[in-house]
């Protein structure tokens, strides 16, 4: 997940259009004594059934453009649940901050945070070198904007569109990013969003994966506080995976956005600097 705030903006309605694809892929029919259980399926590897259950998400995404680099970092739960032999995905999003070069804060709440929903999805399972691989692919999710079909709607240039909604319920139009320049600056954003993610993880341990993800999100900015906010940087993400980690944790079930407040530093890696 990303929530770009003076990041992938786009001033008066422009929206930073971007598109995420993941492709699935046969597999072919393992040795009678390898098949996979029969309440697995036929077309996942040997133990990837053993990812069912809930494990807290950390990702860092990296933007950048000719005088602006930020990241993005976000952490939530990933569950993954077993569907008539296919492995599925809930995502959801408990915690953003927001980082960049220029001491410009950036924050939105948690409640906005939240309010990003996926579609239950899909996962594609596959095992290389002996350990599981694990693909999800792109679920573009509206915040802030009602819209009919998420993944073909064309997201409005308008910022008086009548879809768009009070998704973090604080009065205000779309989702709300409070942008603290100096002491005597600060204020607020309003913001409707497409979010699309990929993420890409590979087994590190049977309790933990690792890997990257791809953002093609896209955003409109409704309004502002103070037009100095209103700024029309079109950002893209730093193109090395490197700089855009993905971790997956296994977590007991009963875990909560509390817990995983509490528990943060012990399974997740400091913020990354922006060092690039």
């Amino acid at each position: 997940m990303v929530m770009i705030v003076m990041a992938g903006c786009s001033s008066g309605g422009g929206a930073a259009t971007n598109a995420d694809e993941t492709t699935s892929s046969s597999s072919t029919a393992a040795p009678a004594d390898l098949q996979p259980t029969p309440e697995t399926g036929p077309d996942l590897p040997p133990g990837a059934d053993d990812l069912v259950g809930r494990w807290a998400h950390f990702d860092a995404v990296a933007y950048e453009d000719d005088v602006f680099r930020s990241y993005i970092i976000s952490t939530g739960f990933s569950d993954i649940e077993l569907r008539d032999g296919v492995l599925w995905n809930t995502q959801r999003f408990c915690h953003a901050d927001m980082e960049n070069d220029q001491g410009i804060e950036t924050s939105i709440s948690d409640e906005a945070t939240s309010a990003i929903i996926p579609v239950d999805t899909p996962l594609e399972v596959s095992a290389e070198d002996g350990r599981l691989r694990v693909e999800r692919p792109a679920t573009p999710t509206p915040i802030g904007i009602a819209l009919e079909d998420p993944a073909t709607d064309v997201l409005p240039t308008d910022p008086d569109d009548p879809r768009i909604i009070d998704s973090d319920g604080d009065g205000f139009p779309g989702v709300t990013a409070h942008i603290k320049i100096s002491e005597d600056l600060e204020g607020d954003l309003y913001l409707a969003r497409r979010e699309i993610f990929a993420y890409d993880v590979t087994e590190q341990t049977p309790d933990r994966f690792e890997g990257s993800i791809t953002d093609r999100s896209e955003q409109l900015i409704i309004g502002a506080t103070d037009d100095i906010f209103l700024t029309p940087a079109q950002w893209v993400q730093h193109p090395d995976p490197a700089r855009n980690p993905v971790i997956w944790q296994r977590v007991d079930e009963s875990w909560d956005c509390q817990q995983l407040a509490l528990e943060r530093n012990d399974l997740f890696p400091p913020n990354p600097p922006i060092d690039w």
